[in-house]
C-alpha cells in the first residue's frame, strides 16, 4: 500500500513531493535481503538447521507475485540458508485470503484454500513459508503443519550458523 501513495496523492500539491520520496524509500524485504544474505554468505559459518526445518513449501502471496512483481528472491535465499524446497504445484494461484475476500467470498475462499493446501502439503514439507500474514493465518487454520512468515525462518537459519572467529 505504501507503493502506492505517489500515485494517491498525485494530485495533493503539499503531499506529492513527499509520497513520491516514500515510495523511493520502501522496499520490501524480498526486495533487499537476499542480496545481503547472499554477500555476506562467505563470512557465515556451517549451516546448523536442524533436518526437520529444511523441507519447505514455499507460497508466494498475491502481494509478493503480482503487486510487487517480486519472484523468486525469497527461495533463492532459503536454499541458500540450507532449505530444501519441495516443488508446489500452481504456486502462482492465490490462497484464498486476499484480505477480505476471506470474509466476502467464503465458500470460494475455502475451496481455494483446500487446493492451495493439497498443492503446498503433497510433498510433505517440514513447514510453509509465506510472506503475508493474511495468508499465513488463512492456511494455518486448515492444517497442523506449521504455516510461517518466511523472516521468522531466515532468523532462525542465521542463528543457528556460527560467525568464524578472528
Amino acid at each position: 500500500m505504501v507503493k502506492d501513495y505517489a500515485q494517491l496523492l498525485g494530485d495533493d500539491p503539499a503531499h506529492a513531493h513527499k509520497a513520491r520520496r516514500v515510495v523511493e524509500l520502501t522496499r520490501d524485504l524480498a526486495e533487499f535481503l537476499p542480496g545481503l544474505v547472499a554477500q555476506s554468505s562467505r563470512k557465515l559459518g556451517p549451516r546448523g538447521l536442524s533436518p526437520s526445518q529444511r523441507r519447505i513449501a514455499f507460497h508466494p502471496p498475491c502481494t509478493l507475485q503480482h503487486a510487487l512483481r517480486i519472484r523468486g528472491n525469497v527461495e533463492a535465499l532459503l536454499i541458500c540458508l540450507g532449505a530444501e524446497l519441495v516443488p508446489v504445484r500452481d504456486a502462482h494461484l492465490c490462497c484464498g485470503s486476499a484480505g477480505t475476500y476471506s470474509l466476502l467470498q467464503p465458500e470460494l475462499s475455502r475451496t481455494l484454500r483446500a487446493q492451495k493446501l493439497d498443492n503446498l502439503l503433497l510433498n510433505r514439507p517440514d513447514v510453509v513459508l509465506s510472506a503475508n500474514i493474511g495468508c499465513i493465518a488463512h492456511l494455518q487454520n486448515a492444517t497442523d503443519t506449521p504455516v510461517r512468515h518466511w523472516i521468522e525462518w531466515v532468523d532462525e537459519a542465521l542463528r543457528c550458523r556460527r560467525i568464524p572467529h578472528g
